[in-house]
């Protein structure tokens, strides 16, 4: 990263796409995604310090609250949004077992989800309880959402 007036000009990699942006110091992953001509809205900004998931990504394989990461640590890994998973099973399975009321948490239930089938070869009631504990939904209830996430695990063949 180069400094250039008190801003960074850095290397993003993200769903799938390299991009070199200006960053300042202070903004978050969160603010880099949502603006900087990225204009990825899936990211959501919730409770903006980490308690409520709104804002997770995947970064690395491993899902981080991108309000609560620098947009300058970000530099040179992988970054994936939920727009990254389009056509992807865990997506559709959320669509399939209607696992989001109003849906502002949606993405956020949707990238951790996939951070667990990334990096658990087998799941069960327990493992997907305790991934989806990082993420808060206001609306209705975790029913849905815990069969969506074994709907995924089945398909892509996680599910024990």
């Amino acid at each position: 990263m180069k400094s250039i007036t008190g801003a960074y000009e850095g290397v993003f990699h993200i769903n799938g796409q390299t991009r070199r942006m200006v960053v300042f110091p202070q903004d978050t992953l969160l603010s880099l995604l949502r603006g900087h001509a990225v204009s990825l809205s899936g990211a959501k900004p919730g409770c903006e310090n980490g308690d409520c998931g709104a804002c997770t990504v995947v970064l690395d394989g491993l899902p981080v609250k991108s309000c609560m990461k620098l947009a300058v640590e970000s530099e040179d890994t992988a970054i994936t949004t939920v727009e990254g998973l389009y056509d992807t099973e865990v997506p559709k399975q959320f669509l399939d077992k209607w696992a989001f009321q109003c849906g502002y948490c949606t993405s956020g239930f949707i990238l951790v989800a996939y951070a667990m089938l990334l990096n658990t070869s087998r799941v069960n009631d327990a493992i997907i309880t305790e991934w989806l504990r990082s993420n808060v939904c206001r609306c209705t209830g975790y029913q849905e959402i815990h069969e969506a996430v074994w709907a995924a695990a089945n398909a892509r063949g996680n599910g024990t």
